[in-house]
Formats: structure tokens, C-alpha cells, sequence
């Protein structure tokens, strides 16, 4: 399975801070925005990850994620010259996919598993056939795109920002597709804003029958870093865990050796580059992780 991350929207909700530099480049408390979505991928277990990005930012990215190695992961980037919409990562991702599976997460939004298990995350990662998207449930969903489902986690109905809802569930941006997905964004038409909207490829595999639907647990937490307000809200939201838990979020070397891909060894060393850092200091600190049985 591939992993694509979107990070080319311009951030105009967040002017003026993004007007000299990149939306996920942003901090949110003591890291960068896009090490978040970066940390589901890894969560994931996926390791051959594209990040998509804005015409002119090929350094800066690369600066920061470098070719993934130091996560023992394969980072590569692809620019999207012009903002066509969610669905397009995928045409532009495409020789990229070839044919494979993929999941694609936004760039602005947050996910965090209170349990640290990330169980819902197995559910995508051996998806076979069809899509799996993710229900989140809000008091008020009316202004999101709303799923219905059944018992069974069959898709029922999408609707955009409906007057009434027929649940409380909405989608946040983490989606998991079958290869069928590049055939669908091919055929797509662009919507009344100019864009090739995901709700489209989701609508698709709802007609055909292949569209789940997995419910977060209540102690799951999204957030979308989309606006200031927000922005501030999950720094102070990710402050607040770290310091009740001890337990840093979103962090892709502490994840990356509990998966395996390295040795404590080597984020004692990362750490060590950044031991001036309280960021620095919990690298160097991290035990051998503890194999799940």
C-alpha cells in the first residue's frame, strides 16, 4: 500500500502567517503540521510515502523530511502546480501508485488515538477491495460531509454540508482506496468550484456497493488545523496530552522504531542533534520499545 499526503493548498484561511510559508510547515505546538499526517502513514505501517506539495517548495520540504530515511521510510514529492482539488493527488500521484492500494491524508488534518492502539488504522491497511472512510461524530455536522452507514459499516449516503443530517458522523480527511481509485479520478468531472472533489470518488464507490464506513472510538481526537482559531486550539490540544501522558504525539522517530523500521540506537542519535530541545531530550530518553504480541 502507498501513502500520499496532500500539503499543496495554499492556506489562504490561515493568511497572513502563509503568505511566506507553506500551510503544513506551520507549527502546531512543538512540531511541524505535516508530522502529524506523516505519523498515521507510519502508524500504518506504510512506508513508501508521496507528498504532494505546492510549486516553489521542493527545498523546503526536503529540507525537513529529507528522503524518509532517517524514519527507515521512502519519502518522494510531487508538486501540483494548481490547486484542482482533493481528488486530483491522485492523478498526480499516478505513476506513483501503479496499481497499488493507497491511503491519502490530508495535510492540515490531526489524528491521534488516545489508546495508542490505532486499531483502525489495521482496518485500512488490509483493505483488499473497495474504500474505507472513517466516521467521526459531531453534535453538529451540518457543515461537513455526512455519512450514514449501516450496523455492518456499509455506506449508506453522503451529503454534503446537508440542512438535515441523517446522522451525526462525518468524514475526516483520511481515506483508504483500493487501485480502482485512479480509473474513478480519471473519469471524475470537475464540480461547480472548478474542482475534483474526494466526496465524488467516495459517492462512486457508494454506487457500486464498495464504500465502509469505520466509527473512531470517543476517545479518538481530529482536528483540522484548517483556520487561525483552530490552529491555536490543537497546539493547546497536543500540549495538553503530552503533559497529562508523559507521551509525545505524532512523533515519527519514536513511531518508527516501534515499528521496527529503526533501532533505538539511532533515535538516541537523532536526539543527541537535538538535545537543546525538550523534543531532543524525550528522543534520547526512549527506551527499547516493548514488542506487541
Amino acid at each position: 500500500m502507498k501513502g500520499l499526503i496532500l500539503a499543496a493548498g495554499k492556506g489562504t484561511r490561515l493568511y497572513p502567517m502563509t503568505r511566506m510559508i507553506c500551510k503544513p510547515l506551520l507549527p502546531v505546538y512543538d512540531k511541524p503540521l505535516i508530522y502529524y499526517p506523516l505519523s498515521v502513514l507510519l502508524q500504518a505501517g506504510i512506508t513508501d510515502i508521496m507528498v504532494i506539495i505546492p510549486e516553489g517548495e521542493e527545498e523546503t520540504f526536503t529540507k525537513l523530511l529529507g528522503d524518509g530515511s532517517a524514519w527507515g521510510v521512502h519519502i518522494s514529492y510531487a508538486v501540483q502546480k494548481v490547486p484542482r482539488g482533493i481528488a486530483d493527488a491522485f492523478l498526480v500521484a499516478e505513476d506513483f501508485i501503479q496499481g497499488d492500494s493507497v491511503c491519502l491524508v490530508l495535510g492540515d488534518n490531526i489524528f491521534y488515538d488516545e489508546s495508542r492502539d490505532y486499531l483502525f488504522l489495521k482496518k485500512g491497511r488490509e483493505l483488499q477491495e473497495g474504500a474505507l472512510v472513517f466516521g467521526y461524530y459531531v453534535d453538529d455536522p451540518r457543515p461537513f460531509g455526512v455519512v450514514e452507514f449501516d450496523e455492518n459499516g456499509n455506506a449508506l449516503s453522503i451529503e454534503e454540508k446537508p440542512r438535515f443530517p441523517k446522522s451525526n458522523y462525518i468524514i475526516p480527511g483520511l481515506y483508504f482506496y483500493d487501485s480502482d481509485v485512479l480509473d474513478i479520478a480519471r473519469n471524475l468531472k470537475p464540480s461547480a468550484r472548478g474542482e475534483l472533489e474526494i466526496t465524488d470518488v467516495n459517492l462512486e464507490y457508494l454506487r457500486r456497493g464498495k464504500l465502509k464506513v469505520a466509527p473512531l472510538d470517543s476517545d479518538f481526537v481530529w482536528l483540522d488545523a484548517g483556520t487561525a482559531e483552530n490552529l491555536l486550539e490543537a497546539g493547546n490540544r497536543i500540549r495538553e496530552v503530552q503533559v497529562r501522558t508523559g507521551r509525545y504525539v505524532a512523533c515519527p522517530e519514536e513511531i518508527a522504531c516501534e515499528q521496527g523500521l529503526i533501532s533505538v540506537e539511532h533515535v538516541h542519535a537523532l536526539g543527541d542533534e537535538l538535545s537543546k530541545t525538550l523534543y531532543g531530550q524525550y528522543l534520547q530518553c526512549m527506551p527499547v520499545p516493548v514488542k506487541k504480541k
